[in-house]
């Protein structure tokens, strides 16, 4: 690869639109990351058979449609089209878990130039930047999302916080939810809407949300009905 290639991965959707529509990146290549890692279980080896169908079942969608949602618009990254990877991500839970994902997977491939990170607040207006390298964010990964531990050193610091939430936030004690535990009585799509306003660190979406309110909300019935026999 004679010529510098860049490659820019942002997080998600919303934001690939929106930087296409405003032209943002000046036609450079950019590729959305459509996932929410933090979310769910995974596996050790990324963007594998055996991490398709894990992140197919979380989803609820087949694997061919995880595939062409997921995968299919990451191929320049899988088939290494580029010189240069710059990362656009939020800056809270959902998203640094996200960005942790690929850092790993580079760390995976043994890439070794520096990443550079782009941190973005409100409308994706960057806030921060970071230069990075891959090495090692492998390991954080496997402590992190597959024996949820917190590990010793991780940079940068919105990452760390990233991952400090993500390990809590569906513990008993999190804030988060002992405020679903303690609004029984409202409905789950106005709950839904309450949590999005109230818990912006997290980053989570309304599916998720949906699906930790009626999980939390079936564990409170069995709880009743084993304490009420």
């Amino acid at each position: 690869m004679s010529q510098k290639q860049m490659l820019h991965i942002l997080n998600g959707q919303a934001m690939y639109d929106f930087y296409k529509e405003t032209d943002f990146l000046k036609g450079e290549r950019i590729v959305p990351f459509n996932e929410a890692m933090c979310y769910g279980d995974t596996s050790e080896e990324l963007f594998s058979k055996e991490f398709i169908h894990s992140r197919s079942e979380v989803h609820h969608v087949t694997e061919e449609d995880y595939i062409n949602h997921t995968l299919k618009p990451l191929q320049p990254l899988f088939n290494r089209e580029f010189t240069d990877i710059v990362l656009w991500f939020d800056e809270d839970m959902f998203c640094q878990i996200n960005l942790l994902t690929v850092l790993a997977w580079l760390d995976q491939i043994d890439y070794t130039e520096a990443v550079e990170i782009y941190l973005v607040g409100d409308k994706f207006v960057p806030i921060s930047h970071f230069v990075v390298n891959a090495k090692g964010y492998f390991a954080i990964y496997e402590q992190v999302m597959i024996h949820k531990k917190l590990p010793e050193n991780i940079y940068p610091a919105p990452l760390k916080r990233g991952v400090e939430l993500y390990l809590n936030y569906l513990h008993e004690d999190s804030d988060l939810i002992r405020y679903i535990e303690e609004h029984g009585d409202v409905p789950e799509e106005a709950l839904v809407f309450q949590l999005i306003n109230k818990f912006k660190e997290y980053g989570l979406g309304d599916t998720q949300y949906l699906e930790i309110i009626k999980h939390q909300r079936q564990n409170q019935q069995l709880i009743k009905k084993r304490d009420d026999s």
